[in-house]
């Protein structure tokens, strides 16, 4: 079975899908730093010299099992002359419903 296929077949079951989407903002943040560094022709321990800090740590971001700090995203962020923006929307509906029902479980 190809991951496609199977991601698809996960994402019916609505806790996966619900706990799949709570990752999203983390794996974006991911995504944008590995692409922006890649763009700039850098490897982990270029970017880790620039940043201030060791090759292991941007790795560890890069896998997405490293909770960052807001300050050091801005020294990556920096490092990759970009920044960092943060926002907080509102949530559709659906999903308010969904932590509603979470929540009285509890």
């Amino acid at each position: 079975m190809k991951w496609h296929d199977f991601k698809n077949e996960l994402m019916k079951d609505p806790a996966f899908k619900q706990a799949y989407n709570d990752l999203e903002p983390e794996y974006q943040i991911v995504r944008s730093i590995i692409e922006r560094r890649i763009q700039k022709g850098m490897t982990q321990a270029e970017l880790a010299r620039k940043a201030g800090t060791r090759q292991s740590a941007i790795a560890r971001l890069e896998s997405g099992t490293y909770n960052p700090s807001l300050r050091f995203l801005k020294k990556v962020a920096k490092a990759l002359d970009a920044q960092v923006k943060i926002s907080i929307k509102t949530m559709p509906l659906k999903e308010k419903s969904l932590h509603y029902k979470e929540k009285c479980k509890l």
